[in-house]
């Protein structure tokens, strides 16, 4: 029984981390309709960005986030202006062989740089742990998870308080519709999409301290990204989190009781026979606008 308690507190902590990533990309696809495949690169990205501020400068991995998700918000409307906004017709379908491009671009890039050798972030906490309840806790999941609770809920903020949130949320509901009433959506688009790429920097950190990684790490990660959108729904913020945490739960106990082979079966399982009877998923809606 503890060794379950213990898989399913892991799998709370490490689901918020997956959260975080999954949500650039479904607010990506809720403003947008942009299927961005490139999402797991950029957060290799930004793993790679704090790996090298890290390394250079002697700062905590953690602390490189000041810098790299700043940076990586500039590069993400730079790409949002240059390779997204030129796709007027089949946006969905074209945005797929885009940011699978950059994607490849960015793994090549990586490559070249620091080439592709594996390496992982380094701190003090990425060992170090506490008991609780007669187990014991990593700290850097905890501290993973705040940071999260933290960006997570600045998101959430901005989108339902802030007038740029309500711009947001009418593109999201009907592009054209708010275009008429005069909201620039192609601003409001560049800074989405910015946002969401900044999200990766803050995931890409978490997941350098957790794993170790090199350029082509981003392949399992935008599968399991993806798979997290599609069960919460396209589009959905809250369906991102909560379809994270229920993928990372459920892992981590089947793990545990049946075996670490099976971990990921028992997640698909659940995500076919949502699909079965929700297609939409957990929150998505039915029917969506077409742009």
């Amino acid at each position: 029984m503890t060794l379950v308690l213990e898989a399913a507190a892991l799998g709370i902590l490490t689901g918020g981390v997956y959260a975080l990533m999954a949500s650039g990309l479904t607010l990506i696809f809720g403003v947008m309709r942009i299927i961005n495949v490139g999402q797991g690169a950029l957060v290799i990205l930004g793993a790679y960005l704090s790996f090298a501020f890290s390394r250079s400068w002697q700062l905590d991995p953690l602390l490189t986030l000041v810098i790299t998700m700043p940076l990586m918000f500039g590069l993400g409307v730079i790409l949002q202006i240059i390779f997204i906004r030129p796709l007027k017709t089949d946006r969905e379908a074209l945005s797929v062989l885009v940011t699978y491009a950059l994607a490849l671009g960015i793994e090549g890039v990586l490559g070249y740089v620091f080439t592709t050798n594996y390496v992982q972030l380094r701190a003090w906490y990425e060992t170090a742990s506490f008991a609780l309840f007669g187990f014991h806790i990593t700290y850097v999941y905890v501290f993973g998870f705040l940071l999260c609770i933290a960006i997570l809920g600045a998101l959430f903020l901005v989108i339902y308080r802030t007038s740029f949130g309500g711009a947001l949320r009418a593109t999201m509901l009907n592009r054209t519709a708010a275009q008429l009433i005069g909201v620039d959506v192609d601003r409001v688009s560049a800074i989405a999409f910015g946002i969401g790429v900044a999200t990766a920097a803050a995931g890409g950190v978490v997941f350098g301290i957790t794993n170790a990684f090199n350029p082509g790490s981003h392949y399992d990660l935008i599968s399991r990204l993806l798979t997290i959108i599609v069960l919460g729904g396209l589009g959905s913020l809250r369906g991102a989190i909560i379809a994270a945490l229920i993928m990372l739960v459920t892992e981590d106990i089947t793990a545990v009781v049946v075996s670490p082979v099976w971990a990921s079966f028992v997640f698909f399982v659940i995500l076919v026979v949502v699909l079965i009877f929700r297609p939409q998923g957990l929150f998505g809606v039915r029917v969506r606008d077409r742009i």
